[in-house]
């Protein structure tokens, strides 16, 4: 069942104009962390201090110019759910991890209806997903090194699933089932990126910030996902979660997944669920019931960050990592989306 929480109050303080980027880095699509599993469960409580700079943010804008914005915390500030469990897998290949598990949504019935088709594509490269009318959920590295923002980010566009059918446009035997998605392509009109971001790339450790959000020039009309509080494992069915996104070696595909956390800290999510390079920011979501009805509903609980290396009893291994949606990450998000706390207060 999802179980409502109160979050903790993000309010803006001050706004300061930065200088305009270079938008020369270059996309780096599988990161390496220094701080693993076990570094990060020994990782300090953050300060109200850290919090308040970790959770300030960088809004780059369609025009090119800047911003920082710092922020106050207000509230209950314990992150996350129920900390931790601890589980161990054996190591294996990278990205796909034995029989391929992944399965391409050819039909669009379901491609071009909910929960699929709230899928986007990034222009960079990456997938994201739908959370509003107008607003869109990434990973922060597929816009940003921790240094600059990467090549193609100023005229950054977002493309949202319709479907053509092959050939020449006539009618022909298979054609509803065998389209193929194309995109309806719109402009970004400005991105916001947690500090704590290149804080954690600059200083080396695990990416815990590795989200942005993105608000689109002229809002879409379908349905979008709803974000949720990431609960522990143990409080996951079959401790199951689901993504889909457009994976470089399915071209013209939207490709979908699901599998089993494999571990988990406070602020990532590690498993092994099948991927390739472009399913990165792609939103993982649960199926959970809503509080005293029988009526299921999804939710995001996290942003798909990709393959990494991360160091486990003092041995590089890896896995297919996601972002937590945190409590604070939640109220943060949240204050992106509606531009103030008063409709953020219960998660």
């Amino acid at each position: 069942t999802w179980h409502l929480k109160k979050v903790p109050q993000i309010v803006s303080e001050r706004t300061f104009s930065l200088d305009s980027p270079k938008f020369e880095a270059k996309t780096k699509l599988e990161l390496n962390s220094v701080c693993g599993i076990e570094c990060q469960r020994k990782l300090p409580v953050p300060s109200l201090s850290d919090l308040k700079d970790l959770l300030s943010y960088e809004t780059i804008f369609e025009n090119g110019t800047r911003t920082l914005t710092e922020v106050n915390v207000l509230g209950p500030v314990l992150d996350p759910a129920g900390n931790t469990t601890t589980r161990r897998s054996v190591r294996k290949k990278r990205q796909i991890y034995g029989t391929d598990s992944r399965f391409s949504i050819y039909d669009k019935r379901f491609m071009t209806n909910f929960p699929f088709n709230t899928a986007v594509k990034i222009s960079t490269g990456c997938s994201g997903v739908l959370i509003s009318p107008k607003h869109v959920l990434t990973a922060a590295h597929c816009l940003h090194n921790g240094k600059d923002y990467v090549k193609g980010s100023k005229r950054l566009r977002v493309g949202l699933m319709k479907t053509k059918s092959r050939g020449d446009g006539r009618k022909r035997k298979g054609a509803r089932r065998n389209g193929m998605p194309s995109f309806q392509w719109t402009r970004v009109k400005s991105t916001h990126i947690p500090k704590g971001w290149f804080k954690g790339v600059s200083e080396d450790i695990a990416l815990d910030y590795d989200y942005a959000v993105l608000e689109l020039k002229r809002p879409h009309k379908r349905k979008h996902m709803e974000l949720g509080i990431s609960p522990a494992i143990k409080m996951m069915p079959r401790s199951m979660i689901h993504f889909s996104g457009f994976d470089n070696d399915r071209s013209g595909q939207l490709v979908y997944r699901f599998c089993s956390i494999s571990d988990e800290s406070n602020d990532l999510l590690y498993q092994y669920c099948d991927a390739e390079p472009g399913s990165t920011g792609s939103g993982v979501y649960l199926r959970l019931k809503e509080p005293n009805k029988k009526k299921w509903k999804r939710k995001i609980i996290a942003v798909y960050s990709g393959h990494q290396w991360v160091d486990v009893n003092g041995e590089q291994q890896d896995y297919n990592v996601a972002v937590r949606i945190t409590p604070l990450k939640y109220a943060q998000i949240c204050f992106w989306i509606h531009g103030n706390d008063g409709n953020c207060t219960q998660g």
